[in-house]
């Protein structure tokens, strides 16, 4: 596959930071693929890129399952290289460890730490055969300081942080370039509207990070960004 435009898959595609990092690749010419489970906001998304003639390419994808995961892959890998995977796709409940169900747990384990090693792993051998990729993985603060009413969504975080700063290691070799994104506070509906109305003025919004998405990863050469923590200039809430 020669000649290619740049190949960018991103999970949770559908609302904040995804779709702000899907819409600031369109811009830069890269061939974008989209996931998340509700494919009728990713048509949204296209239908707001309309506007600057500029698309995205959708595949639905629950990547809580490793079988949709690699089906998923297979179907972006018939069109286009995938040069960048960004794990993006993540959720939480703000509740005490005590009243979390096992249910919830389990959903967001599944979502936040075995999704993003399924999309790992099925990218992998295509980028290793390619000469190289690139994988950013949006993390959170949660990996830096502690923070009550966050016990499944810390474990899950800081379970992908592991698994990934051992990665790295390992496809240093394969030119794969793994970089974790930390941020802080963002305006997503990931918060619910009463604390994004009361603190939104302190948060960094979608945008802001998207843009920190791309830089890192038009970043060239022997230079890599492993890691990059960003706070609102307020710091934490």
């Amino acid at each position: 596959m020669k000649n290619q435009p740049n190949g960018i898959w991103i999970t949770g595609a559908s609302s904040g930071i995804g779709k702000a990092a899907a819409k600031e690749f369109a811009r830069t010419g890269s061939k974008v693929f989209v996931s998340s489970r509700r494919k009728s906001e990713l048509e949204r998304l296209n239908t707001e890129l309309n506007n600057e003639n500029l698309s995205v390419e959708i595949f639905p994808c629950n990547i809580a399952s490793s079988s949709n995961v690699n089906q998923t892959t297979k179907k972006i890998l018939a069109i286009n290289n995938i040069d960048c995977l960004i794990n993006n796709a993540g959720i939480t409940s703000f509740k005490l460890a005590e009243e979390n169900s096992i249910n919830e747990i389990d959903d967001i384990i599944s979502t936040n730490l075995l999704g993003p090693i399924y999309s790992i792993k099925s990218v992998l051998p295509s980028m290793i055969k390619q000469g190289g990729g690139t994988i950013i993985n949006i993390l959170s603060v949660v990996t830096k300081k502690v923070f009550s009413q966050s016990s499944a969504y810390s474990a899950s975080k800081h379970g992908l942080i592991g698994y990934t700063n051992s990665l790295r290691e390992e496809v240093r070799k394969h030119n794969v370039r793994i970089i974790n994104v930390i941020p802080g506070a963002t305006q997503t509906p990931m918060w619910n509207s009463e604390v994004r109305e009361k603190y939104g003025d302190r948060m960094m919004t979608p945008e802001e990070i998207a843009q920190v998405i791309v830089w890192l990863y038009l970043q060239k050469g022997n230079l890599v960004t492993e890691e990059i923590v960003l706070r609102p200039i307020l710091g934490d809430l």
